[in-house]
């Protein structure tokens, strides 16, 4: 599933190229306002800190929300104290886009994240060009040599990397690219099993001076606890919030932990 996912969103990367060329796109990067620091926004505190997510669908649920509106959500979750906005621009199972990306950018304050599955420069010089601070490189999706060249066009261009993780050896290597923000996956992405617990096997792996972000199987306050307690600084958070009529209140409770 992971490599259908990466090999779609490279096609439709390479679909957008033949319009919107490299050299325009890399222009455009370029041309943008700073990227915020988002290691310095998620940086640990005596609270869990959220990244909230604009999701539209997945392939493990299906259709979870319209959002006609994502601007409009994003500012929801600032609004309910998320620390930082997740857009999922995937378009194929998850029904996102850059556009989404573009709107949330210009409606919040907090850092954006693209959340796609990225295998290519063209990819982050168009998060960058979208406005994204944050861009998510998965560790089981790429070699080595490719995280580490993608890790280092991210810092080049200000941005920050989320690289998550799903193992010891994904975290070593997450390490080995000098990887600030680290993120474990409880949800595998070759056949999108959960594991609740595989964060807290990891977490004293993550060196301290790295945030760590709990990411999946989040969908009520003792879940958010259940990561906090085993150490994490961040979570991330989906599903539970595109679904739930009252996101603000359902944050307050998650930002209680």
């Amino acid at each position: 599933m992971l490599a259908d996912l990466t090999a779609g969103s490279v096609e439709d990367a390479n679909a957008r190229k033949s319009v919107r060329p490299k050299a325009a796109v890399v222009r455009a990067a370029r041309a943008q306002q700073p990227a915020l620091d988002a290691l310095e926004l998620l940086a640990p505190s005596e609270r869990v800190k959220i990244i909230a997510e604009v999701k539209r669908a997945s392939p493990s649920r299906g259709d979870l929300s319209a959002i006609a509106d994502p601007a409009q959500l994003a500012v929801t979750y600032q609004t309910g104290g998320a620390s930082a906005i997740s857009v999922l621009t995937e378009q194929r199972r998850f029904k996102g886009s850059l556009a989404d990306l573009e709107a949330v950018r210009a409606a919040v304050t907090v850092p954006v994240l693209r959340k796609d599955f990225m295998a290519t420069e063209y990819q982050v010089y168009e998060a960058r060009a979208a406005g994204a601070d944050i861009v998510l490189l998965i560790v089981a999706a790429l070699s080595q040599k490719k995280l580490a060249v993608l890790h280092t066009l991210v810092r080049e261009l200000g941005m920050t990397a989320l690289v998550e993780t799903h193992s010891e050896e994904e975290v070593d290597r997450a390490l080995e690219v000098g990887a600030g923000l680290i993120g474990v996956n409880a949800r595998d992405l070759t056949n999108f099993e959960l594991d609740r617990d595989l964060f807290g096997r990891l977490a004293d792996r993550i060196p301290s001076g790295v945030v760590r972000v709990a990411e999946s199987a989040v969908l009520k306050r003792k879940d958010v606890a259940h990561y906090r307690e085993a150490g994490a600084d961040v979570v991330l958070v989906g599903e539970a919030l595109v679904t739930d009529g009252d996101p603000i209140r359902t944050l307050e409770k998650f930002l209680s932990v």
